[in-house]
């Protein structure tokens, strides 16, 4: 005999970070939705840590989001092998630890782990346990996917949280560190001081390519640690992954593909920052604007919000092929050398995406960081999407 099927008006595919937001405030502003969120590990969120600036989120969002944020510290800094820089912008970070809690404690029965999806539509969910799911609407949020209308560079990376054999002395994260060794692009280390001898070491990469040497960025650590000073008692968590840095493309088409009736969200809508490929921002911002949407018409809010943040983000991909294509993998960190002598206020409106006419005027005036031919190649999106044939990149999710 066959099982009853299930009815649900919201089932989320995948509990990652857009997914779990999303149905976090969902959860909190319209609580007589009955939603539910499937994964198919045992633990929502991988495992990751997630960041951000005061200045990307309103205080209304910054409130919202505060169950989930573990550390934060009042300022940050970079280093360049020229100079050094504290800036006074709050930051904040996630673990996919308390990502779990969080959502355990708020969400609880609307939520099943360790199933496998067998089948996934529009409207219904097969599970590998036998369980159908019917809903008014499937929202995928299974990770990014396999594009052939997406141009894309790749920031790549492997972290270390580590317990130190004595004390770091480090008392503010250093977004980066870019006096090592410049290697398979603009390479910089990221570090975050969770306690006296707690931290994170994450080896980065703005890289052409999407592979992921990760024995190489383990060594490369180790490497920085001792340069640093440092000596790692215990390695107590890893983390890994492969972000995508939007070049160039054709969003009607990027949507076009696929089932039209599937809702999509995360990285699988393209939605996240186009300079470091983080979709946590855009969550926020997306659960934001679908709080008051009827649920039968998220699949054409979402299509919408998607395609007027890739319109909105066009000057970032400007800026991506001029950092990929116009400078030399060698030298990609005289783009950033230059960026982060800027006013403040500018950089904190880059990372928020709320860049001004003149922000964009300054960014661009002056002696360039890249040759002035190589970027004058990069200027017009459309003719650079006919002399790339670098589509349909797989990603790691």
């Amino acid at each position: 005999m066959t099982e009853k099927a299930e009815k649900w008006d919201i089932v989320f595919a995948g509990g990652g970070l857009a997914n779990g937001l999303l149905a976090y405030r969902l959860n909190q502003i319209r609580p007589d939705l009955n939603i539910l969120v499937v994964e198919r590990e045992t633990f929502l969120g991988g495992n990751h840590t997630w960041s951000f600036y005061e200045s990307d989120v309103t205080p209304a969002q910054k409130q919202w989001l505060s169950p989930f944020i573990v550390h934060e510290w009042p300022d940050y800094e970079v280093r360049f092998s020229s100079y050094m820089r504290i800036l006074p912008t709050g930051y904040f970070s996630i673990t996919s630890e308390r990502f779990h809690k969080v959502l355990m404690e708020a969400l609880g029965s609307r939520l099943v782990l360790g199933a496998d999806i067998l089948d996934l539509n529009h409207d219904r969910v097969v599970l590998s346990d036998g369980r159908t799911l019917e809903a008014d609407i499937v929202l995928d949020g299974r990770g990014v996917s396999d594009s052939n209308h997406l141009i894309l560079g790749f920031q790549k990376f492997v972290g270390w949280e580590v317990e130190l054999d004595g004390p770091h002395g480090q008392t503010r994260p250093i977004i980066m560190d870019a006096t090592v060794e410049q290697l398979d692009g603009y390479r910089f280390v990221y570090t975050l001081p969770f306690d006296e001898n707690r931290i994170l070491i994450e080896d980065t990469y703005y890289s052409d390519g999407a592979v992921l040497s990760q024995d190489k960025l383990k060594s490369e650590i180790q490497t920085y640690a001792g340069r640093r000073g440092w000596s790692i008692k215990t390695v107590l968590r890893e983390e890994h992954g492969v972000l995508p840095i939007t070049l160039a493309g054709d969003i009607d088409q990027f949507w076009s593909e696929g089932n039209p009736e599937l809702a999509r969200t995360g990285l699988r809508a393209a939605l996240f920052h186009p300079i470091t490929g983080y979709s946590l921002l855009e969550a926020v911002r997306l659960a934001d604007h679908m709080q008051d949407e009827p649920v039968d018409q998220l699949n054409h809010v979402i299509r919408n919000y998607s395609k007027a943040r890739w319109s909105d983000y066009g000057f970032y991909r400007l800026l991506n092929r001029m950092l990929f294509q116009a400078a030399e993998p060698a030298k990609r960190y005289k783009v950033f050398d230059r960026f982060y002598r800027l006013p403040e206020g500018l950089i904190e409106r880059f990372y928020a995406g709320r860049l001004t006419f003149a922000d964009k005027v300054r960014l661009l005036v002056g002696k360039p960081p890249v040759p002035v031919l190589a970027a004058t190649k990069c200027l017009s999106e459309n003719q650079f999407l006919k002399t790339r044939t670098n589509r349909g990149i797989q990603l790691e999710a």
